[in-house]
């Protein structure tokens, strides 16, 4: 599955997070680029939940940019996923 369009969910509150994907030309991947407030403690953790969103949605050649502000598991899941949704647009912003 492919985004349509560049998206966001979130924001920047604390124990939050903003989420932004762009769309990218077929064959370029997945980039994901993490900025945290809690990166040299959580930064492999928050990446493994990216990855996981971002395959089980199967979801190719797409950018991510996570601006995190201490989040937990579950809300960088709902993030993303409802980012993505918006992406393809099963989702109204």
């Amino acid at each position: 599955m492919i985004l349509n369009h560049s998206s966001k969910a979130g924001s920047l509150e604390s124990n939050d997070l903003l989420v932004l994907l762009t769309p990218l030309k077929a064959g370029n991947g997945i980039q994901i680029e993490i900025n945290s407030i809690v990166k040299k403690q959580f930064g492999n953790r928050i990446m493994d939940i990216t990855r996981e969103v971002i395959n089980s949605m199967n979801i190719k050649d797409i950018k991510v940019i996570i601006q995190d502000r201490g989040a937990l598991d579950c809300t960088i899941k709902a993030r993303l996923e409802t980012a993505i949704k918006r992406g393809i647009g099963e989702v109204n912003k």
